[in-house]
């Protein structure tokens, strides 16, 4: 597989990755709630964990981005 249909295999997950999370994210945020019913997982420094998969999948599409429109 090449690089660059690999690169682009990543970007459409994290692009997946971002709207899930960015979903889960506002409703916490938001709305106070959580859009799936029952949240079990802990705030880490009062910051819902479903923030830091969002910022993680945009670093990823930041970085697959950058890799696609790199000439070398």
């Amino acid at each position: 597989m090449k690089k660059k249909v690999s690169l682009i295999i990543i970007l459409i997950i994290s692009i997946a990755g971002i709207l899930f999370s960015g979903y889960l994210s506002y409703g916490e945020l938001f709305k106070k709630s959580c859009p799936l019913g029952a949240c079990t997982a802990p705030p880490i420094f009062g910051v819902p964990v479903c923030v830091y998969g969002f910022v993680m999948y945009l670093l990823v599409f930041i970085i697959s981005i950058l890799g696609i429109i790199s000439k070398k």
